[in-house]
């Protein structure tokens, strides 16, 4: 089971030490990407299409507290 990713709405906040900013994401992605290797042999990736992403982890970089992420919401910013 994954970590619930934030949206437009809601970011992650560490319950332990209030962190709002600064955390450890340990993701598996799935990508079909496009590549361009150069006459050298150098590879660009031009185009990258995500077909799946999974957050499989969470951790505070702070206090380094990896189960106890929340989703809170962002506040309200519209004047």
């Amino acid at each position: 089971m994954g970590v619930p990713r934030p949206t437009a709405a809601t970011r992650w906040r560490c319950t332990l030490c209030g962190n709002l900013t600064r955390f450890d994401v340990t993701r598996t992605v799935k990508a079909v990407e496009y590549v361009h290797l150069d006459l050298a042999g150098e590879p660009t990736v031009e185009e990258r299409d995500v077909v799946s992403e999974t957050i499989e982890s969470v951790r505070c970089r702070w206090c380094n507290a990896e189960d106890q992420i929340a989703l809170v919401d962002r506040p309200d910013t519209s004047g």
